[in-house]
């Protein structure tokens, strides 16, 4: 189960979820202690394992990082739902190993404390604070395959063996 941590907006960049003065690691666990603290200060206290970040339009603009998809994998965050993302954050998730979901709307279908269950490869989101379940279009199976591998270069790899 998976809790839902809202933020009521559109264009979280990449500085808000991991600030450029951080940027001097590349260890996702360091990065972590530091994931989204300009948005939220409390965000890292907060976020359990496998929790999820909801968000509206065009998460993850700004500068192309892929600390910002190390900082929320390094934090245990299981996805980021967002009515829309930064183009090349979102290739720079799967990449990285991490499931972006696009949900439009995804803000007037969940509230922050939200309790879900997501099934990836289904593209379903058991909301079971709400009793609803919501679609969304999952991630092609290639996309899949190089999330479930690690990453792009795992995927390389195992491809090559």
């Amino acid at each position: 189960m998976a809790k839902a941590h809202v933020y009521k907006r559109d264009h979280v960049n990449t500085d808000e979820i991991i600030p450029a003065r951080y940027l001097n690691t590349d260890d996702p666990v360091e990065l972590a202690t530091h994931c989204m603290e300009d948005l939220d200060t409390e965000f890292v206290g907060k976020c359990g394992e496998g929790d999820v970040i909801v968000c509206g339009d065009d998460f993850g603009c700004g500068s192309s990082r892929e600390h910002a998809v190390w900082a929320i994998q390094g934090a245990k965050v299981g996805a980021v739902i967002a009515h829309s993302f930064a183009r090349i954050f979102y290739r720079n998730c799967i990449n990285c190993g991490f499931y972006p979901i696009e949900l439009h709307g995804a803000l007037d279908k969940i509230n922050d404390g939200d309790e879900l269950e997501i099934d990836y490869k289904d593209g379903t989101i058991d909301n079971k604070t709400q009793g609803a379940k919501i679609e969304f279009t999952p991630l092609p199976d290639f996309a899949l395959e190089i999330v479930n591998d690690g990453g792009l270069l795992p995927h390389i790899k195992k491809k090559n063996a």
